[in-house]
């Protein structure tokens, strides 16, 4: 989730895309937030571990 967040920044930013870029931010975040969330050993839609 956090890479395709990432292309999809990026060719919002090349592209000049709002919308892209804006789902990108939202899916780093949310990847970056289930990945803390997994590290930490809280399970994550019923598995422990996040990847």
């Amino acid at each position: 989730m956090i890479i395709l967040g990432v292309i999809l920044l990026v060719i919002g930013l090349l592209a000049s895309i709002g919308i892209l870029w804006t789902i990108g931010i939202v899916l780093v975040a949310i990847g970056v937030l289930l990945w803390i969330l997994g590290a930490v050993g809280h399970a994550v839609g019923g598995r422990r571990h996040y990847w």
